[in-house]
């Protein structure tokens, strides 16, 4: 989450004093003059309000936030449906942590787990060690930690040693949690670069960068920044190869935070997961393509040798007996609640039919951005249902960043942003498709931008100036 800091002189030598504007409809028990100060910003107020007038201020002031139906950077989900929502209102003062006080929505939660572990081919279901989290971002930091104990008890005799230092393999795409990761853990983060028209890990690179202090290399089926596969499967062989050759035994993590709930339902034939013995773990995102609202995670582990019991803590002051691995410790149950929802009321063909939708609309929309030949395609949302594309290579008037702040003059909020290294000079748009993103809107969305082109044709120069800040969207 962002960090904040508090009112600022330079901005407003009064800003720690400045009150929020009360309408005198808002009053409390006279309508017209019931409130006659209103409250501090910046300072906790001096006396209760009354819940009407309370909820007037917060809710008139949040109507400034962007529509999220309409936010085309976000992955997470922003519709559901009227019946998950009155589900998630009657869970949400269950803390899904007290398995001992809610034990239905633990089922809930261990039944999410299996349902997961059969999605994803797990060998023997029965044996996969699983549990819900705030999201993937939590899910990896586990996985990670899981790796690193691994290897620090295969490496025990000379770990920890201040000359050893466990390294873990990725391509430059990863998320930022992976970056979080290895500087939390303090471990080594060696990044696979871009190269070219490869936007994501190459398998032979990766294993390259693998030695004895290699804790895992991580695979993304669906990179953040173009939505497309890493192939997971050419991976997991480059390392079976490395095992024959010098005798590294290197597991894989799968960061699947959004193609984990794409590719086994619109790509069966897809060999990334628990059917690739080199898999250890996976994660997902409940709240990306797994259609719930945020935010729920899962992190999986194909069995129990692969989540080392010593991190699991066991704890009984809440009643009961109940392990925990979570870095989180209290957090509310709607969430799971709603993933269980959705897979009832989905199931396998259900969610294809809604993962087919968003994925056909994905590939219209960005053949009709093609079509107006302005444009260059990098993906084509034929993976994630996301496309990224860039400005082609004889326009100079405009630049993404000028399309991305001219279409957020119209509500829609489009990302423009720079690749990492090695690609840095590479400047895309990118389109996330997601349920409730319907053929109207995506049609909406193409003549939007169709009808923005002639005035961005007339640019002397590309306008929008520093690049980095320009959409207030950062990897």
């Amino acid at each position: 989450m962002p960090l904040h800091q508090g009112p600022h002189a330079s901005h407003d030598d009064d800003r720690d004093r400045r009150r929020l504007a009360v309408n005198p409809f808002h009053g409390a028990t006279n309508p017209l003059g019931g409130m006659t100060e209103a409250p501090p910003t910046h300072r906790l107020p001096d006396s209760p309000l009354p819940p009407e007038t309370a909820y007037r201020l917060v809710h008139d002031e949040l109507m400034l936030d962007g529509n999220a139906r309409l936010n085309l950077a976000t992955f997470v989900t922003t519709w559901m449906e009227p019946q998950a929502g009155v589900l998630m209102s009657e869970c949400r003062d269950k803390n899904m942590i007290d398995k001992d006080e809610y034990p239905r929505t633990a089922e809930l939660e261990r039944r999410c787990v299996a349902m997961l572990a059969d999605l994803w081919h797990a060998p023997d279901p029965s044996a996969v060690v699983g549990c819900s989290t705030t999201g993937s971002s939590e899910a990896c930091m586990l996985a990670g930690m899981a790796l690193k104990r691994r290897w620090a008890l295969r490496n025990a005799d000379r770990y920890p040693a201040q000359d050893v230092r466990p390294n873990l393999v990725m391509g430059v795409n990863v998320q930022v949690c992976w970056e979080k990761f290895c500087n939390f853990w303090e471990v080594e983060a060696r990044q696979v670069p871009m190269e070219g028209d490869r936007f994501h890990l190459d398998p032979q690179a990766a294993a390259e960068l693998c030695d004895e202090n290699t804790i895992g290399v991580v695979g993304i089926l669906g990179s953040t920044f173009d939505g497309s596969y890493e192939p997971v499967a050419d991976l997991c062989a480059a390392l079976d190869a490395l095992q024959e050759r010098a005798g590294l035994d290197i597991p894989v993590h799968v960061d699947g935070a959004s193609g984990a709930m794409v590719a086994p339902f619109l790509d069966e034939d897809l060999v990334w997961d628990f059917r690739l013995p080199r898999v250890a773990s996976i994660n997902t995102s409940g709240h990306k393509y797994g259609l719930v609202y945020p935010g729920v995670g899962w992190a999986l582990w194909r069995d129990a040798e692969a989540l080392p019991e010593e991190l699991v803590f066991r704890v009984n002051y809440l009643g009961g007996d109940m392990p925990t691995f979570a870095l989180n410790f209290s957090r509310p149950g709607a969430q799971v609640v709603a993933q269980y929802y959705t897979f009832l009321r989905l199931g396998r063909e259900g969610y294809r039919a809604v993962q087919q939708a968003s994925r056909d609309i994905a590939r219209g929309l960005a053949d009709r951005v093609a079509a107006l030949g302005d444009f260059r395609l990098l993906t084509r949302g034929d993976q994630l249902p996301v496309f990224a594309f860039t400005t082609a290579d004889d326009v100079t008037a405009y630049d993404v960043f000028d399309v991305s702040r001219r279409l957020r003059e119209g509500g829609w909020l489009v990302p423009a942003y720079t690749f990492p290294p090695h690609r840095e000079d590479l400047s895309v748009l990118r389109v996330v498709c997601r349920n409730g993103f319907s053929a109207d809107m995506a049609d909406l969305l193409a003549e939007e931008l169709e009808r923005l082109l002639p005035s961005l044709r007339r640019q002397p120069r590309p306008l929008t100036g520093d690049k980095g800040a320009a959409t207030g969207f950062h990897h």
